[in-house]
C-alpha cells in the first residue's frame, strides 16, 4: 500500500469515557483504508464502533494516538479547522437522513456547499442536480423532502454527502432505517461511488449481508479490532 493510495490511517487510538467510571471503549486501534475502498465495520452493539466512527469522523477529539485522512495528520487540530476540513473533505450518511422536510429536495442538497462558499449559488444549483441525477432522483428536486419516501430521502442524503465532491464518505448505519428492498438500492449506490467515482466509502453497519458485499469487513469486540 503506498502512502498516497491510502484515504486513512488510524494508529493505536485510545479512548475513555469518565462516566460513571473511568472505561475504555477504544484499545489501540490501528488500521489502513485505501482511496476508492468500500470498508464495513462491524460487531456486536457496545463494541465501540460509532464511538470510531465519531473519531474517524472529527467529530469527537478528545482521543489518543494519530489519525491521518488524506494524507493529512488531524489529530490536534482546532475545532474551527476540523470543521472547514470535514465540509471539504469528507461526506455524512445517517441513519436518520436530518433533512430539512420543508425544504426542496434540491435546496437540502445545496447546504454544504453553500456553507463551503467556494461557488455561487448558481453554480452549487447546478451541481446539487448532477448529484440527484446520479442517485435517480432529479425528477423529485423541487418537491419538499417530507413529500418522498424514507428510501428516497436516504438517496436525497447520500446526494447532499456528495456535493463538496468529498474523497471519503462515512455512513453511520446508513441504511439502518430502511426495507430490504432500498437497503439493497443505497448499496449498490455506495458499491458504484466507490468502484466509479473512487470515493472511500466507510460505513458503520449491524447488517452482515450489507457488510459481507462490501470491500472489507473491519470486526470489533470489546474496543479492539478482531479481524481486519
Amino acid at each position: 500500500m503506498t502512502e498516497n493510495s491510502i484515504a486513512l490511517r488510524a494508529q493505536n487510538i485510545g479512548k475513555y469515557f469518565l462516566t460513571p467510571e473511568r472505561f475504555q471503549v477504544l484499545d489501540e486501534v490501528s488500521f489502513e483504508v485505501n482511496k476508492g475502498e468500500f470498508v464495513s465495520i462491524t460487531g456486536k452493539s457496545g463494541c465501540g464502533k460509532s464511538t470510531l466512527l465519531y473519531i474517524l469522523s472529527t467529530m469527537d477529539t478528545d482521543y489518543e494516538g494519530l489519525l491521518e485522512l488524506n494524507g493529512e495528520s488531524v489529530t490536534g487540530r482546532k475545532q474551527n479547522e476540523l470543521a472547514a476540513f470535514r465540509n471539504e473533505h469528507l461526506g455524512f450518511v445517517f441513519q436518520f437522513h436530518y433533512l430539512l422536510p420543508d425544504f426542496s429536495c434540491l435546496k437540502n442538497v445545496m447546504i454544504p456547499a453553500l456553507r463551503l462558499g467556494k461557488y455561487s449559488n448558481k453554480e452549487i444549483e447546478h451541481h446539487a442536480y448532477e448529484k440527484l441525477k446520479i442517485l435517480g432522483m432529479d425528477d423529485h428536486a423541487l418537491k419538499p423532502a417530507s413529500k418522498i419516501s424514507g428510501g428516497q430521502q436516504q438517496r436525497v442524503a447520500i446526494a447532499r454527502a456528495l456535493i463538496n465532491d468529498p474523497a471519503i464518505i462515512m455512513g453511520d448505519e446508513p441504511t439502518g432505517n430502511l426495507d430490504s428492498k432500498n437497503t439493497a438500492i443505497v448499496f449498490e449506490i455506495l458499491r458504484q461511488l466507490a468502484a466509479e467515482h473512487n470515493k472511500t466509502i466507510i460505513t458503520v453497519t449491524h447488517d452482515n449481508d450489507f457488510a459481507a458485499k462490501s470491500d472489507r469487513t473491519i470486526e470489533m469486540m470489546d474496543g479492539k479490532i478482531i479481524h481486519v
